[in-house]
């Protein structure tokens, strides 16, 4: 496949009514990485009562995660903008928006504004997009998700999530995580300011994050995807800086064990159904050894990531509810 092109470019043949990207010009790149060893801690059960409706209910076709095969890769990103991103798919798409639609982030910089539209992975791997969209406002890192028809991202230097609506091209409503910590507060243990992390699953949109309160532990809250309120919260034990990314599939959080190691895991696993949890060691291959970003995506039942520049897929495999 050929690789992709970075921010500094202008796509050759933009659809009707598209907005070329600005040229991506360098920059003061005021992110943030840290090293940190791998750390387990066990989760303890801390919350009562089932989560919000039950995933794992007959078919449903949910189950536990009980594989992740190879990454592939569809593309790679030249820029230093592209060391990191998201890139994604939305499972619920709107109108004209399909499910091949893939959607783009280069996470890198202070002013992170660009959202690269493509009809399908096929053109992503090509490098031109059919559109560019502008953000209103710059966005935070590498926690942004797709879903019905609108990007859910965390607001620069804020506990704010907000949600831009891919037709309307605007914000369509914000609202703030209480608490949650932000800007390098209570990230992932690759940094990145991944204080907040947005997931989508079988049962709707979910938002991670921790809180003073919970001591930099995991913290899971069920969002409504159209005012952002917040439905439901868990505590976990899980330490937020203790794991390299987290992702959530039919209502259970998974947690990867490490960003650079080659041969990580998945290690934790917490059901918000049972609010339980348990260890896991499930093999997961970091092939480019910086992960920084990873997604499920409920439709394709797969993983997508952000492995150091590129952009991959991972197939997985859930056992039989």
């Amino acid at each position: 496949m050929a690789p992709l092109r970075g921010a500094g470019w202008a796509p050759a043949h933009a659809a009707p009514g598209s907005t070329t990207a600005p040229r991506w010009e360098p920059q003061p790149l005021t992110y943030q990485e840290l090293q940190s060893e791998r750390t387990e801690v066990p989760v303890s059960r801390l919350l009562e009562e089932t989560a919000l409706g039950r995933p794992g209910s007959k078919d449903s076709g949910c189950g536990e995660l009980v594989w992740v095969g190879e990454p592939v890769v569809f593309g790679r990103a030249e820029s230093i903008a592209g060391k990191y991103g998201v890139w994604m798919k939305d499972p619920e798409p709107v109108p004209p928006f399909t499910r091949e639609t893939t959607w783009r982030v280069d996470a890198v910089g202070t002013e992170v504004r660009q959202l690269f539209q493509y009809e399908a992975a096929e053109q992503l791997a090509r490098g031109y997009p059919a559109k560019v969209h502008i953000l209103p406002q710059p966005l935070e890192s590498t926690g942004a998700v797709v879903y019905r028809g609108g990007l859910f991202f965390q607001p620069r230097r804020s506990r704010t999530v907000a949600r831009y609506d891919l037709r309307g091209e605007a914000v369509t409503v914000e609202r703030e995580i209480p608490g949650a910590g932000y800007h390098g507060q209570y990230p992932y243990s690759w940094g990145g300011y991944t204080d907040i992390d947005l997931a989508v699953d079988e049962t709707g949109l979910w938002v991670i994050y921790s809180t003073e309160k919970a001591r930099g532990a995991i913290v899971l809250s069920k969002l409504d995807p159209e005012t952002l309120e917040i439905r439901r919260t868990w505590e976990t034990n899980i330490r937020k800086r203790g794991v390299a990314n987290s992702f959530v599939i039919c209502g259970t959080l998974y947690t990867v064990s490490s960003y650079s190691a080659h041969n990580a895991t998945v290690n934790f696993a917490y059901n918000t159904a049972t609010s339980t949890s348990r260890a896991l060691s499930i093999p997961f291959e970091n092939r480019f050894r910086y992960l920084s970003m990873v997604d499920y995506n409920p439709a394709e039942r797969q993983l997508f990531a952000w492995d150091s520049f590129n952009m991959v897929t991972y197939p997985v495999r859930l056992s039989q509810a």
